[in-house]
């Protein structure tokens, strides 16, 4: 199955993000994590456990939930 890659922009603390991300470990359609390019940089995988996003780097956690919403747009215009 070829994984579908989303293009994500966004300003975040006074600062343009953009890139790109994929889903990984997906089952059913549904994907455990994504992983994440910000400006043209691996940024982290991140996974989403009660709504709380969370990244396998160390990130500013405000940047990890930022991510996270846009992530959860693109899951909603599949």
């Amino acid at each position: 199955m070829e994984k579908k890659i989303f293009d994500i922009e966004f300003k975040f603390d006074g600062n343009q993000h953009k890139g790109w991300i994929y889903p990984n470990n997906e089952q059913n359609g549904i994907s455990a994590s994504w992983h994440v390019v910000l400006n043209e940089v691996f940024f982290a995988n991140l996974s989403c456990n009660d709504g709380v996003w969370s990244s396998d780097e160390q990130r500013p956690f405000e940047l990890v939930q930022e991510v996270g919403k846009n992530i959860e747009k693109n899951q909603l215009q599949q």
